[in-house]
């Protein structure tokens, strides 16, 4: 089970090493090493969850470590870089959507923000600040698993690159470029894109690209879509609001602009 420290430490040390506990503004940290694989870690103040998702990763081979306060969180993240980040979005000192941010950043680690289900506001917040997914409490654990497998999943990089609107994607380089500039795309941005410009002439439904890139099936939560659009947008647009490389199909959804400029 997890350790639950007493030590009144009210700083963080330079290094934080495997197995090492250490309590910061109240804040527990935690972490036990189970091999060398995938690193979690999860943050949310309630014990007894923490204990329980621990449990359910470290039974499915991920390495885990775990902090209960939102000042904990970027020196926790600094020091372990961690391959994923389930983040509360209900946490002491700094909260899960501020702390989402921060980590956007400096990094484009993925992020899954955990929340009840009368948050969605908070939830939105949180999508918009540049967490890739959410689960809603209470979760099953075969759905928390799949949308963190989901995020972690490494496919092969096809070979050829591919065009959309002005922009060139080399999925081998895992790269966008408009000319000689490089685009600077989360994991899930790059892959949201590449799905629209692997078939430039199909209108994609948000229920496609919940499939397509998130892993989900039979879902009618569209947020996730139309949130990471507008930041897929925010990116890749010369002008967000006259979009030409990510074009909206009313009523439908989303196709690949047109690369005839």
């Amino acid at each position: 089970m997890l350790i639950y420290p007493n030590s009144n430490r009210k700083s963080p040390p330079s290094i934080i090493r495997k197995n090492e506990i250490f309590n910061w503004y109240n804040g527990d940290v935690w972490q036990r090493e189970v091999g060398a694989n995938m690193h979690i870690l999860v943050v949310d103040d309630d014990p007894a969850i923490t204990e329980m998702v621990a449990i359910l990763l470290e039974t499915d081979g991920y390495e885990v470590s775990a902090c209960a306060h939102g000042d904990a969180v970027l020196p926790l993240y600094r020091a372990q870089r961690p391959d994923l980040v389930l983040l509360d979005v209900m946490l002491p000192g700094m909260d899960g959507v501020s702390v989402a941010r921060a980590l956007r950043e400096e990094s484009d680690v993925p992020i899954i923000m955990m929340s009840a289900k009368t948050d969605s506001v908070d939830v939105i917040a949180g999508l918009e600040a540049g967490a890739d997914d959410y689960v809603t409490k209470p979760f099953e654990n075969s759905v928390l698993l799949a949308r963190i497998k989901a995020r972690l999943r490494r496919q092969e990089p096809e070979s050829d690159t591919l065009k959309i609107a002005d922009l060139v994607i080399d999925p081998k380089a895992h790269e966008v470029r408009r000319g000689d500039e490089v685009l600077h795309l989360t994991p899930l941005e790059f892959d949201l894109l590449k799905v629209l410009a692997s078939k430039p002439y199909q209108v994609f439904t948000r229920e496609e690209l919940l499939e397509q890139v998130w892993g989900y099936r039979h879902s009618s939560d569209t947020r996730l879509v139309n949130v990471h659009i507008q930041r897929l947008r925010a990116k890749v647009e010369k002008d967000p609001e006259n979009p030409e490389v990510v074009l909206t199909v009313r009523g439908v959804g989303y196709r690949a602009g047109s690369t005839e400029q």
